[in-house]
């Protein structure tokens, strides 16, 4: 751990959704700055397996449970198991799933099922974790995503669960201020991920999409991990209501080659 590394260690964490991609990155990084992690899935085997090969590679203290945010019940139950006297410090909201479908073919089924999960789920997720930090305070993290003011084609229900996060977030945060807690968000852009692998390795698509990323590579879980790392740090205190943009600068704006501009005009 270097000097520029936030120290993070003696603390509680409950990361959802943290058996593969962000949220299992996202876990390991807490875990390997001390944090005791308790992560969640649906699938309570996928929870214990993913939390013995962080605790095997951090030598930390990862626990797996399984809880599905869509119920209420089960998210409390796991804030509670990740407490430790009383005490959980960090929550981050991952779980997240999307549908891909054009606009006239999405389903009302499928769209309920985004919305649940994805902005209905993280709803419940910071209010369950928040009621455990009034007494002390907390570090609660969403992972959103660009799609909720970049968006893309044939995503409407992600694209609309991502973008209610943005006043989920704001709200939570001014409302539990006075608590000392802090909602924030990160934004992630694409990141390889094996939700994102059909477009990540696409022979021509990927070429196309990385076109339009000045840093010239896709996103790594890491990367998003190390955001919500600093969020969840003591470098973060006087930052709430914040979404944090990890896409490498796609949504900066458009590069255009200098040659495409009349140089020489002049506005008469």
């Amino acid at each position: 751990m270097t000097a520029s590394t936030p120290r993070l260690g003696e603390r509680t964490a409950l990361v959802t959704g943290g058996t593969s991609g962000i949220g299992f990155a996202v876990a390991g990084r807490l875990a390997r700055e001390g944090v005791r992690v308790t992560l969640t899935s649906r699938s309570g085997k996928a929870a214990a397996e993913s939390a013995q090969e962080i605790a095997a590679t951090s030598g930390g203290h990862v626990t797996g449970i399984e809880a599905d945010v869509r119920d209420a019940d089960q998210i409390s139950e796991a804030c509670r198991l990740a407490c430790l006297d009383g005490r959980l410090d960090i929550v981050v909201a991952n779980a997240g799933i999307e549908r891909a479908q054009h606009f006239l073919d999405t389903t009302r089924a499928d769209w309920d099922a985004v919305l649940e999960t994805n902005l209905t789920g993280v709803f419940t997720t910071i209010q369950s974790a928040s009621r455990r930090m009034l007494d002390r305070g907390g570090r609660i993290v969403v992972v959103s995503s660009t799609n909720g003011f970049f968006v893309e084609s044939n995503l409407t229900a992600y694209n609309a669960s991502k973008a209610g996060l943005i006043g989920l977030v704001r709200s939570a945060a001014i409302d539990l201020a006075a608590h000392s807690i802090t909602v924030n968000a990160v934004a992630p852009g694409l990141i390889a991920t094996p939700m994102t692998e059909s477009l990540v390795e696409h022979p021509a698509e990927a070429a196309r999409y990385l076109d339009r990323i000045p840093l010239q590579r896709f996103g790594r879980p890491a990367d998003v991990a190390a955001a919500v790392a600093f969020l969840s740090s003591p470098d973060a205190a006087w930052i709430t209501g914040h979404e944090l943009v990890v896409d490498g600068g796609q949504t900066i704006g458009m590069t255009l080659p200098l040659d495409t501009f009349n140089t020489h005009a002049e506005l008469q």
